[in-house]
């Protein structure tokens, strides 16, 4: 496969995370799907150092796929968008506890991403693939933009600057009347460091952060939108692992809890 470049390239690195966790830690976190497709991989999977940065892209996933399951719980007939979707698989994790349903599964992504994640998955009921650019909304045409609908951002907006993001989701509150949003992000300046300082290590410096959050409740002024939760990655890991995890990787996952330097944000409107 040839390499892909810049943020493209990052799709590798939270999909080696899901199966390192899933083959370690099988009763925390676990993802047929990743295991499946990471087995046809070769060359091009940029693979994470250290258990801490394995372990917090599964918290990402362990903590939003509780969230997302809530809310197909609540709405039954919904929409469930996947903005950068990269080498997800949600779908199939969602799917596996709560059935397909009446749920309208989507992923959007840049041309050659989706072109990647066709490769690997093929079609699957109930999910359209669309190729595009997220920011520009043109995708929207495709969605019934009249149910409830849950926009999920997964590893995406820390590449961009902070002016661009507050955009975005007030385009997405005109387009999504019945809409939420969760997404994940860095809390302060020096959430981001560490987080640039890992990029660096992988090999892949054109894929640097830029936007993290100072303050949630402000944040939600800014976008126009309502502060449904704000929540801290390893809350649930430090608490069905202990005395399962490296030392090294406790004392960091409680120093980010404790700091909130790396939260999910839940947003409404």
């Amino acid at each position: 496969m040839e390499r892909l470049k810049g943020v493209a390239n990052t799709l590798f690195v939270p999909l080696y995370g899901r199966i390192y966790v899933s083959k370690k830690f099988p009763e925390y976190f676990y993802d047929e799907m990743a295991l499946k497709i990471g087995t046809q991989f070769t060359t091009g999977i940029s693979k994470g150092s250290f258990e801490y940065t394995n372990m917090a892209y599964a918290a990402r996933y362990y903590n939003m796929d509780k969230m997302i399951i809530k809310f197909i719980k609540e709405h039954k007939i919904c929409n469930i968008i996947f903005l950068g979707v990269g080498l997800e698989t949600a779908y199939d994790r969602i799917t596996k506890k709560c059935g397909l349903g009446e749920v309208n599964y989507y992923g959007i992504d840049l041309p050659e991403v989706i072109e990647i994640r066709k490769e690997y998955f093929g079609e699957r009921k109930q999910e359209t693939l669309i190729a595009g650019d997220m920011f520009e909304m043109e995708w929207k045409e495709q969605i019934d933009t009249s149910i409830p609908t849950l926009l999920v951002v997964s590893g995406v907006f820390q590449y961009f600057f902070e002016d661009k993001i507050i955009e975005f989701i007030k385009n997405l509150k005109k387009e999504f009347p019945y809409g939420e949003l969760i997404f994940d992000t860095a809390r302060k300046k020096s959430g981001l460091k560490f987080a640039n300082w890992f990029i660096k290590r992988t090999g892949n410096p054109e894929a640097l952060m830029h936007f993290y959050i100072e303050d949630s409740v402000d944040f939600s002024k800014k976008t126009d939108t309502i502060l449904v939760e704000e929540l801290t990655f390893f809350k649930y890991t430090r608490e069905l692992l202990k005395g399962k995890l490296n030392l090294i990787t406790k004392l960091f996952m409680k120093i980010a809890d404790t700091k909130k330097q790396a939260l999910i944000i839940h947003l409404k409107w």
